[in-house]
C-alpha cells in the first residue's frame, strides 16, 4: 500500500468520511447491497499509511441507546476499580447467591483479583493492559463485572516474561499514553483469545518487541548501510510501547486518525458507526464492533494505537482491499464449532470458529440489556490451538 504524508493522509481521511454520505447504496462502491450485507454494513475506509479502517454501521440503523457500562480506564481513573495480585486478596469471599466460598491463594501468573466498587457494571475487553504488580498482564477474555460486586478471579496473560518482582502494590492503566491506557496489538490479542496459551502470548510479545526495535532504528543515511535494530532494554510489551522511539513511530502511524479524532467521531456519530474492520499492509485482519457509537468512542484511541502498532511490521506489498472485501470478511459465516461461558444473569461469552475466521461475542444479560456489547472477529493465521493440558510452569526467573 502506498504511504501518505500527514496532510495527504488527513485530507484523504476527511474526504473518506465526507464521502460516507454518498454510500447509502454500498453496492455502488463495490460492496453488496444492504439487503445482502447482513446485520452490519461497511463504509468507505479511513486511510493512514499502511493502515485502513473501514467504519461499520448497523444495516437497520437501530441502536440500543445509552449503555450503562464503565470502562476499565474510567474505573482506574476514578479509583472505583481495583486490580491486585491474588496473594493480596487474602481470606475467603462469598460470591453473590448461594455459590461456594472462593479462596484467593498466592500470587499466580495467570490470575489477578479485581474489585468493582462502582455503581455501574464494568466492561472488560480481551487485550486491555494492566501494568504493575509483579508483571504486566492483559485481560484474557471479554467479560462484564456487576456493579459493587465481590472480588473476582480475573483470567489474565503475562506480557512481561522477564520480571516476577513487585513494582507496585496494585495495578492500573499506563499513564504515559493517550486516554491513560492501551491494548496490545491484534497479533498478541489473537494468541490470548484464540490460542489461549501463555507460551504463545509470550512468543507473540517477543516478536512484537523485535518488530518495534526494527521500526525504532534510525533512518538509513544515503550511501550507508541500514542502522541495526535499537534494543529497547525491556521484555515488557507495555514498556516497549511506552519507549520514546516506539511511541513516536506508533503516533506517526496513527497521526491522521488521532489528530482528527473529534472530527472523525462527529462524523461517525452522525453515521451511527459502531465499529471498524481493520486492514494492515493490504490484508484484512480484524474487526471490533460495539453495541453503540458511544462505546466505540470510549475505546477509539486505544484501539487505533493498537492497530497502528500492528502496522509497524513490514509485509508483502498487496493491493489495498476495498469495501466489498471488508464486507465479505464481516459476513464470513461464524458457524462451525461454538463454545460458551459466562455468569448467569450477567453475561454470556461465545467463541465461534469457522474456516479462517474466529468470532468472539460478549452478550450482556443484565436487566434492561440483552444485547451484544462487543464482537471481535479475527482472521486466523499462525494460531496454535490450545490443548487440554495445564498452563506451562513459569520460567525459572519467576521462582
Amino acid at each position: 500500500m502506498r504511504k501518505m504524508g500527514w496532510f495527504g493522509a488527513g485530507a484523504a481521511l476527511l474526504c473518506a468520511l465526507v464521502g460516507v454520505e454518498h454510500l447509502q447504496e454500498v453496492k455502488a462502491a463495490g460492496g453488496p447491497a444492504e439487503s445482502e450485507a447482513g446485520p452490519y454494513r461497511v463504509l468507505a475506509p479511513i486511510e493512514s499509511g499502511n493502515l485502513l479502517l473501514f467504519p461499520v454501521v448497523r444495516a437497520d440503523g437501530k441502536s440500543p441507546g445509552e449503555t450503562p457500562f464503565l470502562t476499565l480506564d474510567e474505573g482506574f481513573k476514578s479509583g472505583q476499580v481495583e486490580v491486585m495480585e491474588a496473594g493480596r486478596a487474602a481470606g475467603l469471599v462469598r460470591p453473590r447467591g448461594n455459590g461456594p466460598l472462593t479462596q484467593f491463594r498466592g500470587d499466580q501468573v495467570n490470575t489477578l483479583v479485581l474489585v468493582n466498587h462502582s455503581t455501574r457494571p464494568l466492561l472488560l475487553l480481551a487485550g486491555e493492559i494492566v501494568t504493575g504488580g509483579k508483571q504486566d498482564r492483559i485481560i484474557a477474555k471479554d467479560r462484564i463485572v456487576p456493579a459493587d460486586a465481590d472480588p473476582i478471579d480475573l483470567s489474565v496473560f503475562c506480557i512481561e516474561p522477564g520480571r516476577w518482582t513487585g513494582a507496585t502494590a496494585s495495578f492500573g492503566a499506563s499513564a504515559k499514553v493517550p486516554a491513560n491506557g492501551f491494548m496490545v496489538q491484534p497479533e498478541v490479542r489473537k494468541q490470548a483469545m484464540a490460542a489461549q496459551d501463555q507460551q504463545q502470548v509470550w512468543n507473540s510479545v517477543r516478536g512484537a518487541i523485535s518488530t518495534m526495535e526494527v521500526a525504532a532504528a534510525p533512518p538509513p543515511v544515503a550511501g550507508s548501510p541500514a542502522a541495526p535494530p535499537r534494543p529497547l532494554g525491556t521484555t515488557s510489551y507495555a514498556g516497549a510501547m511506552q519507549s520514546e522511539a516506539v511511541t513516536e513511530k506508533v503516533d506517526k502511524a496513527a497521526a491522521p486518525v488521532i489528530a482528527g479524532r473529534e472530527q472523525i467521531m462527529a462524523r461517525l456519530r452522525e453515521e451511527r458507526a459502531v465499529g471498524v474492520v481493520v486492514a494492515v499492509n493490504g490484508e484484512i485482519i480484524w474487526a471490533d464492533l460495539f453495541a453503540s457509537t458511544d462505546l466505540l468512542a470510549s475505546y477509539w484511541t486505544k484501539l487505533v494505537r493498537s492497530y497502528a502498532a500492528e502496522s509497524l511490521a513490514g509485509g508483502e506489498d498487496r493491493p489495498a482491499p476495498g469495501v466489498a472485501d471488508a464486507q465479505r470478511f464481516l459476513n464470513a459465516p461464524a458457524g462451525g464449532t461454538e463454545t460458551s461461558e459466562g455468569d448467569v444473569g450477567i453475561y454470556r461469552y461465545r467463541d465461534l470458529k469457522s474456516g479462517q475466521t474466529e468470532t468472539f461475542i460478549l452478550e450482556s444479560l443484565l436487566p434492561g440489556t440483552g444485547y451484544d456489547v462487543h464482537i471481535s472477529k479475527m482472521r486466523l493465521r499462525g494460531v496454535e490451538r490450545r490443548v487440554t493440558t495445564p498452563l506451562p510452569e513459569p520460567p525459572q526467573i519467576y521462582r
